[in-house]
């Protein structure tokens, strides 16, 4: 039987890695998946990404076991001649079954009732605030539970994101639409299409969008050689006004994720009115109605513009430390070039994460995404079981001589400051020439 298998290498298996001519490898056979990859759930992106090598560990990791009898229908008959399985990655899929077996993806502790609950009270006070209330100071303090809303609502659309959190994919479905849409502003259609492929491709200068903020943060003076994305089918220049801004940006980091959440609006409207792809566009358009409905309105009730004014900014500067924590996750770890590997999926993970450290009682305001590590590795395990899987993920890079980090809320801010701090100070130096921008040149007469 052995004889009469039919093999592919992975250098032919390498050709096949553009639209139109997609194949993986699972676990040694060959999967045909080009017609299947805009149906893909995830998205086409993550198949592309990974396209023409074995991406067994990926598999694993956000598909569940009843996801294996689908792959029948693409396979081509070929195996992998060449195909092996590092020591990191059999103890990776050994941890998953282990994880699986003891049904810790199953186990989900009603967080996501008890965040919506906590969400819905935190609406009503707010709408009793502004409404009823006529004091500057209760107007301020709705605005803060406001931004305090939207961080733990966006967490509820991450989670239900990544897995079935409801007990349907209808209610899953409910979840996401109301966490994410209509109350945050913030399409689950583009979160979905941007962090799949972050999560695929962690911490690759080209690949991962999450890093791509030119012209307003590099952090890494690779991105000074005017790189193409990837993702967004674009050069990422590195002009003038990119070098003005990039010098300085380890002072306007802070200010501008107060008001990041702007930039989060407009990339909604332009994926959503797009030619793009997008699945459940209407549902998607209905649901970001329903929050500048209610929002506007909401703002309008306010006595005049200052207090407005006032709210808004206050409102998007508390949500601004769940945009603060996603970059200290990631900014301050090791980047690289180039595609994805599914060779070293749990490599690539070590490499581009950081987890902050805090006691468990603050679980609920980092969502669970401090264990990022743990959710890079397994981004279906639910957030209540990322603190019980931590020491095991420990043990597993020490036994490997992979990076754990786990560094206090403020050592992580300090480590991203200096991150952004180097590559301003490259972008500062005039030996490397961009455009020529006259603003520039005056404000660096002097040096």
């Amino acid at each position: 039987m052995e004889a009469e298998k039919k093999y592919v290498t992975a250098e032919e298996l390498k050709k096949h890695n553009r639209p139109g001519d997609l194949w993986i490898s699972v676990q040694g056979k060959v999967y045909n998946v080009t017609d299947w990859a805009k149906e893909h759930p995830g998205g086409d992106i993550p198949l592309l990404n990974l396209a023409g090598q074995d991406v067994t560990d990926a598999f694993i990791a956000y598909h569940p076991g009843t996801a294996w009898k689908y792959l029948d229908k693409f396979f081509t008959g070929y195996y992998l001649k060449d195909f092996q399985v590092s020591d990191v990655s059999r103890d990776y899929r050994r941890l998953a079954s282990e994880f699986s077996k003891l049904g810790l993806f199953d186990k989900k502790e009603h967080v996501t009732f008890y965040t919506l609950a906590f969400v819905g009270v935190m609406f009503l006070i707010v709408l009793y605030g502004v409404l009823r209330c006529t004091s500057f100071w209760a107007h301020l303090g709705c605005a803060m539970l406001l931004g305090l809303l939207w961080m733990q609502s966006a967490y509820v659309g991450h989670d239900s994101g990544h897995y079935e959190v409801m007990t349907s994919k209808g209610y899953n479905k409910l979840a996401q639409l109301l966490s994410g849409n209509c109350l945050t502003g913030i399409s689950m259609a583009w979160w979905k299409w941007t962090h799949n492929a972050h999560h695929i491709a962690c911490n690759s200068i080209d690949y991962d969008p999450d890093l791509q903020h030119i012209p307003v943060f590099a952090v890494s003076s690779r991105f000074f050689n005017s790189i193409t994305s990837r993702f967004y089918g674009r050069t990422l220049k590195f002009d003038s006004l990119s070098r003005f801004l990039i010098s300085y940006q380890h002072w306007t980091f802070y200010p501008v994720m107060c008001v990041g959440r702007i930039n989060l609006f407009i990339q909604t409207f332009l994926l959503l009115f797009s030619k793009r792809h997008v699945p459940d566009r209407a549902l998607n358009i209905l649901g970001i109605l329903v929050f500048w409905t209610w929002f506007p309105l909401l703002v309008s009730c306010l006595p005049n513009w200052p207090e407005r004014f006032v709210f808004v900014l206050t409102s998007f500067s508390v949500t601004s430390i769940q945009h603060v924590q996603f970059c200290l996750n990631h900014f301050a770890a090791n980047v690289y070039a180039g595609p994805p590997n599914g060779n070293d999926w749990f490599e690539k993970q070590t490499s581009g994460t950081l987890d902050i450290s805090c006691s468990s009682w603050m679980d609920w305001f980092f969502g669970g995404l401090q264990f990022q590590l743990e959710h890079h590795l397994f981004p279906r395990l639910p957030r209540c079981q990322l603190r019980k899987v931590s020491p095991v993920v420990i043990e597993l890079c020490k036994k490997h001589n992979l990076p754990y980090r786990s560094l206090s809320f403020l050592e992580a801010n300090k480590w991203t400051i200096r991150t952004l701090r180097t590559a301003a100070m490259q972008a500062r130096d005039l030996t490397n020439p961009v455009a020529k921008n006259l603003l520039w040149e005056a404000i660096n007469t002097h040096g």
